[in-house]
């Protein structure tokens, strides 16, 4: 049994009107899938996305299906989704979106490879 690895942060959403709207997101993912982060975003479908896609984004603009993200200076992600209904644009914290990378790493890193043998010396 795998415990999945979830972070609930708050994404700016943003508008046309004078002030972004604080919006609750969970990144989670599962560490027998460690390549999938699933994004709950209240009012849309829970979004599966590449973690490869989700790091690049940090670092430069990704394109994957209906999203596109992009670094926002040195401490925020801009993450635009594209639905039939329209665009809707979040801005990121990195700081919660690394420690999430980070916890997935380090707890798929710990799993041993499926049908590799490990050896304990005494």
């Amino acid at each position: 049994m795998s415990l999945v690895i979830q972070e609930h942060l708050r994404a700016r959403l943003i508008t046309d009107g004078p002030e972004p709207r604080l919006v609750p997101v969970r990144l989670s993912c599962d560490p027998a899938a460690p390549q999938t982060v699933r994004v709950r975003i209240p009012g849309t479908a829970e979004l599966a996305i590449g973690r490869e896609v989700l790091e690049g984004g940090l670092r430069s603009p990704v394109t994957s299906g209906e999203l596109r993200l992009w670094p926002c200076g040195r401490a925020q992600l801009v993450v635009e989704l594209h639905t039939s209904d329209g665009v809707a644009v979040f801005q990121f914290d990195n700081a919660p979106v690394l420690r999430f990378l980070r916890r997935t790493h380090e707890r798929t890193a710990a799993r041993p490879v499926a049908g590799t043998a490990t050896t304990t010396r005494p």
